[in-house]
């Protein structure tokens, strides 16, 4: 696409615009800069020969989360049982996903092993335990400023042989006895 002739904009894209310094500098403007203009761009002089020099204009984009495609701000899980947490971002370059728990834990991978960061868009965790509930964090970086992180909480809900109710009840009693100094229900 011819985008100027000499001063004149051909182009409909009101954002581009040129300017000559009245030596042999001409220059090509792009006001409020958008993905689609990535690309190359040629500056001609109609001599006999024709001259030319051609530039790229390569355009970053910070990284964004995707809310929608990725883990709710909140999951509860049973005790020992298998969770994947997803992060997915866009940006330009594409995104590096890492995840850590904000408490500064080590996070396990594959039960065996323990990490204080994790690279990749999900998170695996495997036979939860309660020692592993929290707030987890996604962070999306690709080196153009800001990176963006999202804090999703990890609840563990105990597996007991004992009535679940009756459980809750008595944790919910012994988190309220701990402030008011009231008698406490043993099992």
């Amino acid at each position: 696409m011819i985008l100027t002739i000499h001063r004149h904009v051909i182009s409909r894209v009101p954002r581009f615009s040129v300017s000559h310094d009245n030596a042999k500098t001409w220059l090509l403007h792009v006001s409020s800069v958008q993905q689609e203009d990535r690309g190359y761009y040629m500056c001609q002089v109609n001599t006999n020969p024709m001259i030319s020099q051609v530039g790229y204009l390569q355009v970053v984009v910070p990284p964004n989360i995707l809310d929608s495609e990725s883990t709710q701000s909140t999951v509860a899980i049973r005790e020992n049982q298998n969770i994947s947490l997803t992060c997915k971002a866009d940006g330009f370059p594409a995104p590096k996903i890492m995840w850590r728990r904000e408490d500064g834990q080590a996070i396990s991978v594959e039960r065996r092993k323990k990490v204080n960061v994790y690279d990749g868009e999900q998170l695996n965790l495997t036979r939860i335990s309660r020692t592993e509930m929290g707030a987890y964090l996604c962070i999306a970086t690709n080196g153009v400023p800001p990176s963006v992180s999202k804090r999703i909480i990890v609840d563990v809900e105990c597996k007991s042989d004992k009535n679940p109710h009756l459980l809750h009840h008595i944790l919910n009693t012994r988190t309220h006895n701990a402030f008011h100094h009231t008698p406490t229900i043993h099992i």
